[in-house]
């Protein structure tokens, strides 16, 4: 389907970045097919402008941190026909979010007498916190191929149902680690699944689209494109139970031991994000939405 208008111009995209790191817009770059199906007239990264015009398409990305991001953000989607949460900080929160923890947010709030920076608000939200949201653009950052795909609407995209389709490592039934292994320990196999090498990784959960890069060059997938569609509307805890059955079956690893390894500070700002599509933010997040 063609993104231009009946008239023949080129629709019109605007980027508003909130609190993030631009990895999503250097992404978006990165790529070069929207260039002639869309008119980029507002992104902060590369184009001087002070305010989103009115756009056929907003891609947002970062999450609600400050004041100033919730006063653009509702600014901003009022000027927009479809509105396109990016990445997981937009969805989830991501990075900004892990300040949420009381002890830092008191050290932060307690500087009132502070200027010339936006206030902080009291948690870092998804943006659908606080306005509507028509699509889902998951991870972190999403690949250029998923811009485009959602961008230009296309057709042609096939996703796989989850990350392990598109690994191509194989899975061994005779090869049953004992324990896990480091993040940066180990030798690593390059066509044996990584599971079979007692690493953490969850692609068995997590949704397929992003071709699989991180399995394939031999580092664990850490679930940052979120629920598979399997998962996407039940509760955090029929995810964590999810993996806990691929590693009991692949592995002889305690559960005790995987279920720590869960939680730990490497996985926190990834698969946090799994709840939030069961109910617990403000609106659901049904899986037609999501790419």
């Amino acid at each position: 389907m063609s993104s231009r208008e009946g008239n023949g111009k080129l629709k019109r995209f605007a980027v508003l970045q909130l609190s993030g790191c631009a990895g999503c817009e250097v992404s978006l770059l990165n790529a070069n097919e929207w260039l002639e199906e869309y008119q980029l007239v507002y992104m902060p990264l590369v184009i001087s402008a002070y305010i989103v015009p009115h756009v056929d398409v907003l891609l947002v990305s970062g999450g609600v941190r400050t004041d100033e991001d919730l006063y653009n953000l509702r600014r901003a989607t009022r000027q927009a026909d479809q509105v396109i949460a990016v990445g997981t900080c937009a969805i989830s929160g991501g990075v900004a979010s892990l300040g949420n923890r009381d002890d830092v947010r008191e050290l932060f709030l307690a500087g009132g007498d502070r200027r010339h920076i936006p206030r902080l608000l009291p948690r870092c939200a998804p943006i659908d916190s606080a306005v509507m949201v028509d699509r889902y653009l998951p991870g972190c950052p999403p690949t250029p191929e998923l811009f485009m795909a959602i961008l230009l609407d296309s057709t042609d995209f096939r996703a796989s149902r989850i990350v392990c389709q598109e690994c191509g490592r194989r899975k061994l039934r005779d090869v049953r680690p004992a324990h896990l292994t480091g993040f940066q320990h180990g030798h690593v196999e390059p066509d044996i699944c990584l599971i079979n090498q007692g690493y953490l990784c969850i692609g068995s959960s997590t949704r397929g689209g992003c071709r699989a890069p991180c399995p394939r060059a031999g580092h664990p997938c850490v679930g940052c494109r979120g629920p598979s569609d399997a998962l996407i509307e039940r509760e955090a805890q029929d995810w964590m139970d999810s993996i806990q059955r691929v590693f009991a079956g692949m592995t002889d690893i305690p559960p005790d031991e995987v279920a720590e390894a869960l939680r730990s500070p490497q996985l926190a700002l990834f698969l946090f994000q799994f709840s939030d599509y069961a109910g617990s933010s403000a609106r659901p997040r049904p899986k037609e939405k999501v790419l």
